[in-house]
């Protein structure tokens, strides 16, 4: 059958190392398969790359890193004066809140990543 006549004319090219070569040859194996070029085109085709990208994330960090400073200005004034403020306590408690359901969110998005 000629190039013209074929359902797949157009040819890829790709460089591998002997241990990628190893790895996709373990793949393979693991799945029965023989077939190379039909291997690699289905993985092509049907295969994913996860790339998180979570701005609940982000946002994660910075209220942890904004409660924390808070946390120890709160710690240094108790030492200092013997008090503590029912307002800083409230604060604290609140961006706890915020922490967990960031956490939450960001597991959300986890779980649905299979």
């Amino acid at each position: 059958m000629s190039s013209a006549n074929r359902k797949r004319n157009i040819q890829l090219n790709f460089r591998v190392s002997p241990q990628e070569l190893e790895m996709i040859q373990r793949k393979m194996s693991q799945l029965g398969t023989k077939n190379r070029e039909a291997y690699l085109r289905k993985m092509t085709l049907d295969g994913y790359v996860v790339k998180l990208e979570l701005p609940e994330l982000k946002e994660l960090v910075s209220l942890m890193r904004y409660s924390s400073n808070n946390l120890n200005q709160l710690t240094k004034r108790a030492h200092e004066t013997g008090r503590i403020y029912d307002a800083d306590l409230e604060d604290i408690a609140r961006r706890q809140d915020q922490l967990w359901e960031g956490v939450r969110n960001i597991l959300t998005h986890l779980a649905k990543i299979s």
